[in-house]
């Protein structure tokens, strides 16, 4: 206790510019000690208290002038001096707006403020193609449609509003960079990226049936592709086919898993956009596609000449079936007829001409003459002018 008095005490006559503030420059309240012969006569004391915040050398409360108090004295001294006056908000004249009859203005502007969170948090304006899920104290109880809707203000009740009719894509792998080999039904690897659409059926599911909706529609689509293909040849993979039975197996797989969780997910489509083989052995697979296009090529060939020569062949032989008809009917005439005909196809090829006739003594070079005509240009005709 003795030390608090202590630093009390230091403390006034810090405030007092060194002296007592009872008026003497000592400590205590003794009287001054008298300093000498030329020490003015005393004066009487005044009757009662001292004032303490006084100028030394006054009276009693009747006396003078009051002096300046504590919060002048904290108002005026600071670490930068005394302050001056100004109009500044902290200025030691400034002061708060005030309502007629001297009443503050601020629990009005309080007021204001939480009103409008209220009304922030109360009113919601919801989408045509979005729907909102409420909760109460943190627990689920109603879900808003679309349109103008009120609720308890937060924390109370929180809303939250998602899009339902909106087609999510989902793509996998997400860049063309990441290879997503998987096996098919002949022990071959496929490179496979392909892209599933889905939107909310069922908001409230959707929200509080799944931890993670994406990945879980990242990790179902990724099991159901793996089982399809798995089911399917290389061939019928790279096909166009293939790759359409692919995909609607994949979207019902994936329909049937999401609903046995009741995920509040819609599957509305998978597309595959590539397959192809490891890079791996990307060139080998090329040499496979060319020796294939080209083995095609020549099945074709073949196929075509096939059916030209038996074409021909079915042809000969329903001429012969017309021929055999007519010699039944004729034997001699059809024999000679035949005879006929093959000695001229046959001897329409060599370069000799036979003449049977008897007195015919020089040979006459029937095919050379023949072949000289053929080969030497029609000579030109010349008509005479008339009047000559």
């Amino acid at each position: 206790m003795k030390l608090f008095d202590g630093i009390g005490r230091r403390i006034g006559l810090a405030m007092a510019g060194g002296k007592n503030p009872w008026g003497s420059g000592g400590s205590g309240d003794d009287e001054p000690e008298s300093s000498g012969e030329n020490e003015p006569p005393k004066t009487d004391k005044p009757k009662g208290p001292r004032n303490p915040w006084l100028p030394p050398g006054t009276g009693g409360p009747s006396q003078g002038r009051r002096g300046p108090n504590i919060e002048d004295i904290f108002k005026n001294r600071g670490p930068e001096g005394p302050r001056r006056s100004g109009g500044g908000p902290g200025g030691p004249n400034f002061r708060m707006p005030q309502r007629p009859g001297g009443k503050s203005w601020f629990p009005v502007a309080v007021a204001g403020f939480v009103l409008l969170g209220v009304l922030a948090t109360s009113v919601h304006l919801i989408d045509p193609q979005e729907k909102a899920v409420v909760k109460t104290l943190g627990n689920y109880t109603r879900t808003m449609d679309s349109g103008l809707q009120i609720s308890a203000p937060f924390p109370i009740e929180t809303v939250d509003v998602e899009d339902v009719q909106g087609v999510r894509a989902l793509r996998i792998p997400e860049t063309d960079q990441q290879a997503k080999l998987i096996l098919t039904g002949d022990q071959n690897l496929v490179d496979l990226s392909y892209i599933v659409r889905w939107n909310i059926k069922s908001l409230e599911n959707y929200k509080f049936r799944l931890a993670e909706p994406i990945e879980t529609v990242s990790e179902v689509a990724e099991a159901a592709v793996r089982a399809e293909v798995a089911e399917k040849t290389l061939d019928e993979t790279f096909s166009g086919q293939g790759r359409a039975e692919i995909e609607q197996a994949v979207r019902e797989r994936m329909q049937r898993a999401l609903d046995g969780y009741q995920a509040g997910i819609e599957i509305l489509g998978v597309e595959i956009d590539k397959a192809d083989p490891p890079a791996e052995v990307v060139d080998a697979f090329r040499d496979v596609s060319v020796a294939e296009q080209n083995a095609d090529a020549a099945r074709n060939q073949a196929r075509g000449y096939a059916q030209q020569v038996l074409a021909q062949a079915q042809g000969e032989a329903e001429a012969f079936d017309k021929v055999y008809e007519e010699y039944r009917l004729a034997p001699e005439v059809t024999r000679q007829r035949l005879y006929y005909e093959t000695m001229e196809r046959v001897l329409s090829q060599t370069d000799k001409t036979i003449i049977e006739a008897e007195g015919v003594t020089p040979y006459l070079p029937l095919p050379e003459i023949r072949r000289r005509a053929q080969q030497s240009p029609p000579a030109a005709t010349v008509t005479a002018p008339e009047g000559q």
